[in-house]
Order: C-alpha cells, then structure tokens, then sequence
C-alpha cells in the first residue's frame, strides 16, 4: 500500500467570503497546466478549445504535480481524494451529461472510476465517446437539429486535505463545434443526460464558498477569457465552489 503523506494549501481565506457566479472567466495556467480548487490539474483540453472527433480526452494529474501519492491510501490518510467526477452540460442546450460518476455503464456510455484506470500514472486520461446529437460537421448548428455549441466541462473532487474533507466544482469551457462523425455505436444522448439546477437553485439550496485554485506554482498566471449570459450560453464563463461534503442540500442541488 502507497503510503500518504500530509499536503499542505491556504484555503481559509476561502471561507470568509459567499459565492458568486464570475462575469469574468479567471484561470490559473502555468506550462499549460490548468490548477483547480483541488489536487486536479487540467492539462488538456485548454480554456475555450474547439473539439471534435470521435472522442473528447480530458487529461488530469490526480497527483497535484506529485504533491499527492495515488491510491490505494490508508483509511486514517490526511490527505486523499475520494472521488472524482466529470460531466458535460450547457445551460444553453438543457443538456447535462454524464461523462463519468464512478460507475460504467454499458458499452462504456459513461465511464468508471478514473482513480482505478492507468494503474501507477498520475495523469488520467478521460477518453469519452461523443453522444449521437453531437454529431455534425462543424459550426454550432452542424448537419441538422443537433445540440451542439458551447459547453463546460464539470470537474468534480470530493477530496480530504489535512484531515479536513472538501467537495469543489471546477467547470472548464469549451466549444463542440469541429466535425464529429456519426456512428451507429454512439451513446444516447438522452440517455445520458440529467436534470439541471439554475445557479439561483444552487446557491437556495446549498451553503457556497469561494475556493481557491490549489498547489499552483509562484510563477503561475491568470488569463481572463470572454463571459456571458449564463454557464455555456455562447461565451464561455467560469464557477467554482466550496462546500463542506456534511451540508443538507449538497447532494439534491448536486445529483447529476
């Protein structure tokens, strides 16, 4: 068994503050590492990248640049993560898609635990296959009625931190717009797809906090992207939130 070890991160401050929905989309990025309010880095795709292909690949560091040990952890361990939990959703679209909760279901539509895959790497690599109304050969409106556009990409860590257990949300825009080819063995969209909360019902319902990106370096720097009206509205726009793991409503304002 991995033996773990204590990590350290200021996230106090965090506490202080309520939560807001940011009209401006402020990332971390140092050598193309994205840092979020977690031990996950994103290292691709990057901020506002147009994708396409059979699949998208999400790439993660689980290990906050080797910060972290992987699993299996000791049960008492400080400093561990839970869980990690990817979805695709739009406001703009009504749609919310469930890219991986833990659990594969059939024919890999969604996917299993990444903890699990790549056994002894500290990057994941996410490969998802694209659900069918996607498909299209470029362009928001592609061939025909399809519900592509601009989307985030939901990265979820339930995750302990010196004793202390945290649940953040780290949503990463980008554009379904290249071509996606179709095929027969793409999932179902519907079948994927789960209810949405509006921001309003979010924060009714669920007691929010700021959090802070995590484990970034010193030279690390903060590039602003365009917002708009509302999470994938047709500009990219950017949320993170804090909540102890304990609090009533986290589950039913958060259940994807």
């Amino acid at each position: 068994m991995v033996s773990s070890k204590s990590v350290t991160a200021y996230v106090g401050s965090a506490l202080l503050f309520a939560a807001r929905i940011s009209s401006a989309t402020n990332f971390t990025i140092s050598n193309g590492q994205i840092f979020t309010p977690g031990f996950a880095i994103v290292d691709a795709p990057q901020p506002d990248t147009p994708l396409g292909g059979d699949l998208i690949e999400i790439a993660l560091d689980v290990s906050a640049d080797g910060r972290l040990p992987l699993p299996p952890y000791a049960q008492d361990s400080p400093s561990q993560i839970h869980n990690i939990t990817i979805f695709l959703f739009s406001y703009d679209k009504g749609r919310n898609f469930t890219i991986t909760n833990g659990t594969a279901s059939a024919n890999n539509a969604s996917l299993g635990d990444i903890m699990l895959q790549e056994p002894g790497s500290t990057v994941k690599h996410v490969r998802w296959t694209w659900p069918d109304c996607l498909v299209g050969d470029g362009g928001q409106q592609g061939l025909g009625d399809t519900d592509r556009g601009v989307y985030n990409i939901s990265i979820r860590q339930s995750f302990r931190l010196n004793g202390t257990d945290y649940y953040t949300i780290f949503d990463l825009p980008i554009s379904v717009t290249n071509s996606i080819p179709s095929n027969s063995d793409r999932p179902s969209c519907d079948a994927l797809n789960n209810p949405m909360l509006s921001p309003d019902e979010i924060r009714a319902s669920t007691d929010i906090f700021n959090a802070p990106v995590m484990f970034a370096p010193g030279d690390a720097t903060t590039v602003q992207t365009s917002s708009g009206q509302g999470l994938g509205s047709g500009a990219a726009t950017w949320r993170t939130r804090l909540c102890w793991l304990g609090l009533a409503g986290v589950a039913a304002a958060l259940a994807m």
